[in-house]
């Protein structure tokens, strides 16, 4: 591969900001296509997995059920939040089967197969309790400004907790939490 250096007078030039806007995406695009080497990100050609979506999958036999998809919460303390309208005694099966791998607190979702035939998938979650508004807030913290959003829009204030938990993660960081019951959210946070 031929590799072209940059003429000193368009390095000055860039260096000093006196370029144009059009030029300093010319370069950018230029940067793009003349990159070498591998192509990181593409999942199963180069050896990385894909993430793991869930952290327990398991069949189950299940009768009383009467939808033929049906998604929970399970809590701690044994309580169940269902997003269907299904009897708590008929998922009974589908629990068992998850936490024979998975302890709550987990979200889950099961989809019938065949006949009383169920597949069940879950996935740990973290779960955190607080008063906020809205049914969905997410906390952004770049360069030190916090963006707080409910429900989509933007709006002033913070979140205690959601501060905590983002702190946890770096000075950089982002916080999802969704309402599950009254002051119960489950909560993801993520380093930027």
């Amino acid at each position: 591969m031929i590799f072209r250096r940059e003429p000193i007078h368009k390095k000055l030039a860039r260096e000093a900001e006196l370029e144009s806007e059009a030029e300093r995406e010319a370069a950018r695009a230029r940067a793009k296509v003349e990159q070498p080497g591998p192509r990181w990100g593409l999942t199963g050609a180069d050896g990385i997995p894909r993430p793991r979506r869930w952290d327990a999958v398991a069949p189950a036999q299940a009768s009383g059920i009467k939808g033929d998809e049906v998604n929970f919460v399970a809590l701690p303390n044994g309580d169940l939040l269902v997003d269907e309208d299904e009897p708590d005694d008929s998922l009974s099966p589908l629990i068992e089967a998850v936490e024979q791998t998975l302890k709550p607190p987990y979200r889950a979702e099961a989809v019938r197969r065949e006949g009383e035939t169920w597949a069940v998938a879950a996935r740990q979650v973290q779960l955190a309790t607080f008063d906020a508004q809205g049914g969905e807030v997410e906390l952004s913290s770049v360069g030190g400004e916090r963006t707080l959003t409910v429900d989509g829009r933007q709006v002033f204030g913070s979140v205690r907790e959601l501060e905590r938990l983002g702190e946890q993660q770096g000075v950089q960081y982002v916080v999802r939490a969704r309402r599950l019951d009254g002051r119960l959210w489950e909560v993801e946070a993520d380093p930027l």
